[in-house]
């Protein structure tokens, strides 16, 4: 059988492209394994970790620097969810001794949240190695920014071990937090969405005015081989679960679009069953009419399907709950905090339904629901009846002058195209055409 040399392209282009562009991702503990640690020698370490913190291979931070030749690992700090991130949402995480180590663990979730001078005595430079989802009220990021400050008090350095950001490093969306409104699910002036890397992130809140109040010196690690373009399925690195209930990189999105609900209480978005934040359901829906109104909206890249569920645990368990199921068709098109908007709006305005009540918990309600909206804002939007098209366009002024205040802070650009017209639909053309490949540690003094 005879080919042609446009029939031999094509089959080199069907079968042999993906293995081009599958990416080779080094992470920051990658790159510091590559430099044989040389940065660390002879310090002593404390390090701010949990069980995402593994090098591309899927070995243990904790256990490559305590075994690292010169290393002196000293002390583990765990954020909410624990060091080995079993503890449930909310849950308070006490400090301890690891087992597996021997090491003290500090907590950082609980009525701790700042490393204390005690917790850093003896301790040289803390080191950061987490991965995050690239949400705002994911409490990851506050407890990086506190820590920088308890370096910087204490006069100690502080590195950051980089990583990807899961919904890509272009994607900024959403409402900025109101003036002065900050807390532990709430820290910085960033949108709820701020497509920026640990790393990224480090060095803006470390530059910007007022954000902490006394700066260490900061190095980053970078990766290498990472574009701004990428989602987690496009590094080729394994997911490890960031918290009990994000246990894929897809639950990352759905984080985004449902996550509102479990505050503005009501109704389930699939916590405490097996699609945590991937469906939205109530006893009193009707599947079907629920899903034709989502897909009669023809949100870009974006599909309903209708869905019976009944929860194991929680405020709806052993009840049979009748919503719709989330499903994306083409990522680059969504903007997940639209479609959180979309979702709000519509559950808000079904008969029977009664979102933001005063819970006794605390986990719902009009306050909750502030604290990780950023302000009352949004909450008080959709009970005065604005429409989903007036809630986003509100959010625009801020969203504008952030992708232009995080332009210096972007230290990844994005993967030469062959074509400029696959370019992505939430490209930021302000990113940083430095490649990756090239991008050295990064050290940083405070400004």
């Amino acid at each position: 059988m005879h080919f042609s040399r446009t029939a031999f392209l094509f089959v080199w282009l069907l079968f042999f492209m993906p293995l081009v562009h599958a990416a080779k991702i080094k992470l920051g503990i990658d790159l510091l394994e590559d430099r044989q640690f040389d940065q660390l020698k002879g310090l002593r370490v404390g390090l701010i970790t949990n069980a995402t913190g593994v090098d591309s291979h899927g070995v243990s931070t904790v256990d490559i620097l305590r075994h690292a030749p010169g290393v002196h690992l000293v002390a583990l700090f765990g954020p909410e969810h624990g060091v080995y991130g079993s503890d449930w949402a909310g849950a308070y995480v006490a400090s301890s001794t690891d087992a597996h180590t021997g090491l003290p663990i500090y907590s950082l979730y609980g009525p701790t949240t700042k490393p204390t001078p005690e917790m850093l005595k003896g301790i040289d430079v803390l080191v950061y190695d987490i991965q995050d989802i690239g949400c705002r009220s994911y409490t990851f990021i506050s407890t990086l920014g506190l820590a920088m400050e308890a370096a910087g008090e204490a006069g100690i350095k502080f590195y950051v071990l980089d990583r990807p950001n899961p919904l890509n490093g272009n994607r900024v969306e959403g409402m900025m937090p109101a003036p002065g409104f900050h807390n532990f699910v709430c820290q910085w002036d960033i949108p709820y969405v701020y497509g920026l890397t640990p790393g990224e992130l480090a060095y803006m809140i470390q530059q910007s005015k007022g954000w902490i109040k006394k700066k260490p010196l900061l190095t980053i690690v970078p990766m290498t081989g990472w574009y701004r373009s990428m989602y987690w399925e496009d590094t080729g690195l394994i997911w490890i679960p960031t918290s009990p209930h994000i246990p894929t990189s897809e639950t990352a999105l759905n984080y985004i679009a449902t996550g509102f609900l479990g505050e503005a209480g009501g109704v389930s978005h699939g916590v405490g069953y097996t699609l945590p934040f991937g469906v939205v359901g109530h006893p009193s829906f009707n599947p079907f009419t629920l899903t034709d109104q989502f897909n009669q909206l023809q949100l870009p890249g974006m599909l309903f399907r209708p869905i019976t569920f009944k929860p194991f645990y929680g405020v709806f368990k052993d009840k049979v709950m009748n919503g719709t199921q989330i499903f994306y068709t083409d990522r680059d098109k969504v903007n997940l905090c639209n479609l959180a908007v979309q979702i709000l709006y519509r559950v808000y305005n079904e008969p029977g339904i009664k979102m933001f009540q005063p819970d006794t918990s605390g986990e719902s309600g009009p306050d909750a629901f502030d604290k990780i909206a950023g302000g009352d804002a949004l909450r008080t939007a959709l009970q005065k009846g604005d429409t989903p098209d007036e809630i986003i366009t509100s959010w625009q002024p801020g969203l504008i002058a952030f992708r232009e205040a995080r332009r210096p802070y972007l230290l990844y650009g994005e993967r030469p195209r062959m074509d400029a017209s696959n370019a992505d639909a939430n490209s930021d053309d302000t990113a940083n055409p430095m490649p990756p490949n090239s991008a050295p540690i990064k050290k940083t003094t405070p400004n």
